[in-house]
């Protein structure tokens, strides 16, 4: 089944009031990972999002709040029903925001139908302003991923540089379009890796990098 099948299937599923909580929403929390999420009052879009992405066998970002989603999978302007869409809450600026899978636009275009998890305190298709999308993400099954075994650094472009790219975005360390040239993006997500990774952080792929990637790929 595809992520859109999974969502589909949960429509309905929705918040029971009181001192009890839909065990139906707590799992989608549970079962992925997230942490402190043991009523279903918390804002729960991003986790029924990562529910779906699991059960699909796609990446997914393991965290509770919805612009998590930003860093994961590729950066779409033509989004197709499936994908996945990002929306800023209160400020643009702020940590605010809401996810949730992208079903399409209104006739005018100026909104955005998204079937996902705490609208309106369920699982539903509702639509939202499409002035306040902060990305459409694609997120596809990764497979034969290959870790490059030459040093690369910005300029350097070819197949190596490629298999990088695809083992970056799948780590939710986005450096956009697989298109086999190291350039700002690519070099902005190694140095994310790097300092998260307690490495020196000067952009360029070396022994160090490729040690710290092949040790997350084994997680």
């Amino acid at each position: 089944m595809t992520l859109l099948e999974f969502a589909i299937n949960e429509l309905g599923v929705k918040e029971i009031s009181g001192s009890e909580h839909n065990p139906e929403i707590l799992k989608y929390s549970t079962e992925t990972g997230i942490k402190g999420m043991d009523t279903d009052e918390i804002p729960w879009c991003s986790a029924f999002v990562n529910w779906c992405a699991l059960k699909a066998n796609l990446p997914f970002s393991g965290k509770a709040n919805a612009r998590s989603w930003l860093n994961i999978g590729i950066e779409t302007t033509d989004p197709h029903p499936g994908d996945i869409v990002v929306f800023w809450r209160e400020s643009i600026d702020s940590w605010k925001g809401h996810v949730g899978i992208f079903m399409g636009f209104s006739a005018n275009g100026q909104r955005v139908f998204s079937l996902g998890g705490n609208q309106g305190n369920a699982v539903s298709i509702s639509d939202y302003d499409a002035q306040k999308v902060l990305g459409f993400r694609k997120i596809e099954k990764v497979t034969n991923l290959v870790v490059p075994d030459s040093n690369l650094k910005v300029g350097d472009k070819g197949l190596d540089v490629m298999n990088l790219q695809k083992v970056l975005n799948f780590l939710g360390f986005n450096c956009g379009d697989v298109d086999g040239d190291f350039g700002i993006k690519t070099e902005k997500a190694i140095r994310l890796l790097q300092a998260n990774n307690q490495l020196s952080v000067d952009g360029e792929y070396g022994r160090n990098t490729r040690q710290v990637i092949e040790s997350l790929l084994q997680e």
